[in-house]
């Protein structure tokens, strides 16, 4: 299989059509406000309606209301790697997690089979949970930073709604 490179497939995400018709409705929650955060990522977070609040970290964290009753956390990172000239921001949203620290097979087979079925993003395992990360140019803002953040969203409650049916834990 041919790969594309890092850049093409990065402009890619940021022009192509949104994913979804509706973007997740957020949840109301206290405004940012905590040091180590990065404020122009705040700003643009604001400027799409998100409220968004600062953990620990200095990232941002987001709580979705979508269909069907369910909610889905997000993160927006404020920390950002470099490659080259790229500057990358990830954006994170848990799915599923283990009893111990690792995943079961099954349940990382499942994530590789969905790696394949999705446009942005992919599936990483911190400890025992089970995370979709998208990876997006540190200046991302608009449209485009919505469709990421709504993409990587769907991506893992959906995952979620099928690796635990009936829970919703994130």
């Amino acid at each position: 299989m041919k790969r594309l490179p890092v850049a093409t497939a990065l402009l890619a995400a940021s022009i192509c059509p949104p994913l979804f018709a509706a973007p997740p409705t957020p949840k109301a929650e206290a405004p940012a406000t905590q040091a180590g955060a990065d404020a122009a990522l705040g700003q643009r977070l604001r400027a799409l309606g998100l409220e968004p609040q600062v953990d620990g970290d200095g990232d941002y964290r987001l709580l979705f209301a979508l269909d069907g009753g369910r909610q889905q956390v997000t993160y927006v990172r404020s920390h950002t790697e470099r490659f080259g000239q790229l500057e990358i921001r990830e954006i994170w949203s848990p799915a599923y997690q283990a009893p111990g620290d690792t995943l079961p097979a099954d349940i990382a087979n499942r994530l590789l089979q969905d790696g394949q079925e999705n446009i942005l993003g992919a599936w990483v395992r911190q400890d025992g949970t089970a995370i979709y990360v998208t990876r997006v140019p540190a200046d991302l803002a608009g449209a485009s930073l919505s469709d990421a953040i709504e993409a990587t969203t769907r991506a893992a409650d959906a995952m979620e709604a099928q690796l635990t049916p009936g829970k919703d834990r994130f």
